[in-house]
């Protein structure tokens, strides 16, 4: 039985011909602050996630695929900011737009499909990852996208050296309570934990596996009070705070739906699953504020969870998020409508 794909409406409204405009009013696309590598990575690996293509998101996938391969220089430099213009308006470097990047380029090689984008997001990869970043976030995005190739390519030499890399570079987990490899959580914290995962699966490292395993159980249990999610806010949380913190952000609920779906299929322990759904529910109000965060006709995703309620605001990174936790949803049990 075929379930239903969330709505796309809201995506190609932030979408034109050069990619997806970074923010929104409302609902309408600031088209004057341009587009940046970081969300257009997001819609590439959301629009390949879906089950049910049709030929326009393979049109969309096109479109941003062509973004991507035109940040990247010969040297393995990333540019991340494009003007309305089209014309990229910073200098190339190595920031977390980098590691999504080969993320995103990891999703697509390893989708079955046409075998000229596969071949193309194929060379990108291989191009950007002449470079290595310090941050272990960005590396754990490259990382992610290095299990990708090395899911359908096994003995892929450059992703096998990046995972490589990101397992030395991981520091040793502190003694409980607080067993996370940084002093305070940031943003998009799952995904360090998930890399972990999926490299030490990718690579036969059943030590690497079980530390990710580790951290994302920890996670969890910092995440999560009175059967909701009550994830960091931006301000971050150290180990000794404790109550909701505010501005929840979206990609927080995403990078964990992802890290459970990856954690269930390495292990096949159903305990993985439960997180999963409860990610999405987040988004459906079952929160710190009670407040819906996805719009379930257009497919738009509200761009921070406050004290009283919701930005209104529906911008790339805050829609991509609460579109990829649907899906992750969908794939693992249906979802509650909102």
């Amino acid at each position: 039985m075929m379930v239903p794909s969330p709505p796309y409406d809201h995506l190609r409204a932030l979408t034109d011909h050069n990619g997806v405009f970074e923010h929104a009013l409302l609902a309408e696309p600031r088209r004057e602050h341009g587009y940046c590598v970081d969300d257009v990575a997001r819609a590439l690996i959301v629009v390949a996630r879906e089950q049910q293509q049709t030929v326009e998101l393979r049109r969309l996938a096109a479109t941003y695929l062509r973004f991507l391969e035109s940040a990247v220089r010969a040297d393995g430099l990333a540019h991340n900011r494009m003007g309305s213009d089209g014309e990229w308006s910073d200098d190339p470097g190595m920031g977390d737009w980098w590691g999504r990047l080969l993320w995103a380029l990891g999703t697509i090689t390893a989708q079955r499909g046409d075998p000229w984008t596969r071949a193309r997001a194929l060379r990108t990869f291989r191009i950007a990852a002449r470079e290595r970043s310090t941050s272990l976030r960005t590396l754990a995005y490259a990382a992610l996208g290095a299990a990708e190739i090395v899911r359908v390519r096994a003995d892929d030499h450059i992703a096998r050296t990046l995972l490589r890399e990101y397992i030395r570079a991981m520091p040793d987990l502190p003694a409980p309570p607080w067993r996370w490899p940084e002093r305070r959580l940031a943003y998009g914290n799952a995904s360090i934990a998930e890399a972990l995962i999926a490299a030490g699966d990718a690579l036969g490292d059943k030590a690497a596996t079980t530390q990710g395993l580790r951290m994302l159980d920890f996670l969890l249990s910092v995440e999560t009070s009175n059967g909701r999610f009550s994830v960091t806010g931006t301000a971050g949380r150290g180990p000794r705070e404790k109550g909701p913190s505010f501005d929840q952000q979206p990609l927080e609920l995403a990078a964990l739906a992802d890290a459970c779906a990856t954690a269930h299929a390495v292990t096949g322990d159903p305990v993985w699953l439960p997180p999963i759904t409860l990610a999405w529910q987040w988004f459906t109000g079952l929160n710190d504020s009670g407040t819906i965060m996805f719009d379930a006709e257009t497919g738009a995703g509200f761009d921070g969870l406050e004290p009283d309620g919701r930005n209104e605001n529906r911008g790339a990174e805050s829609t991509l998020a609460a579109l990829s936790t649907y899906q992750q949803a969908l794939r693992h049990r249906m979802p509650a409508a909102p």
